[in-house]
C-alpha cells in the first residue's frame, strides 16, 4: 500500500478528532460562563492543551519543518471552536523568532477569524507582540489596526 502523505490539512483533521474525543464535556460547559458571546469548547484545560501542542510542535519541526507547523496552525486557526486557536498559537509561540514578515502577514489575516476575546488576547499576546518588538517596522500595522471600526469579534474566518 502506497504511503499518504501529510499534509497540513490533514494533520489539522486528525488534531481536531483528538481535541473534540478527548475534550471534557462538563468542562466546555464551564468556559461559556467566561465569556459574553457564544462559544463552543470541546472542554480542554489549558495546560492539558498545551502539553498536547508542544508535543506536536516539537515531532513536526524536527520531522517537517516550521514551514509545514506554520501552515498547520493557519489551518487550525480558521476553526470555531476555542482549543482548536489556542492550539494552533501554541505550536508557533516558541517559533516568533523564526517567523518573516510573510508570516506576519499571515497572522494580521488571523484578525479577521477572531471570535472571542481568548482567540485575541492569544494571538496578539503569545504571536503578533512578539513580532513586533522583534522588528519595529510591524509597529506601523498596529496603529492602522486600532484605527479599524471592525474589531474582528463575530467575523467569520477567511
Amino acid at each position: 500500500m502506497p504511503e499518504r502523505k501529510t499534509t497540513p490539512a490533514g494533520t489539522a483533521a486528525e488534531i481536531r478528532r483528538i481535541l473534540k474525543r478527548n475534550g471534557l464535556a462538563e468542562h466546555a460547559e464551564g468556559v461559556q460562563g467566561f465569556f459574553k458571546e457564544e462559544i463552543k469548547s470541546w472542554g480542554w484545560y489549558t495546560a492539558d492543551l498545551r502539553r498536547l501542542a508542544v508535543r506536536y510542535r516539537r515531532s513536526i519541526y524536527r520531522e517537517i519543518g516550521l514551514d509545514f507547523l506554520v501552515q498547520l496552525a493557519d489551518q487550525l486557526f480558521r476553526g470555531r471552536v476555542l482549543e482548536e486557536k489556542v492550539f494552533a498559537v501554541f505550536l508557533l509561540e516558541k517559533s516568533t523568532g523564526d517567523l518573516d514578515d510573510d508570516d506576519f502577514a499571515m497572522l494580521e489575516l488571523w484578525l479577521t477569524r477572531i471570535g472571542s476575546w481568548a482567540d485575541h488576547d492569544a494571538l496578539v499576546h503569545y504571536l503578533i507582540a512578539p513580532m513586533v518588538a522583534a522588528k519595529p517596522a510591524r509597529l506601523a500595522r498596529v496603529f492602522e489596526w486600532a484605527k479599524s471600526p471592525d474589531r474582528g469579534i463575530g467575523a467569520p474566518p477567511a
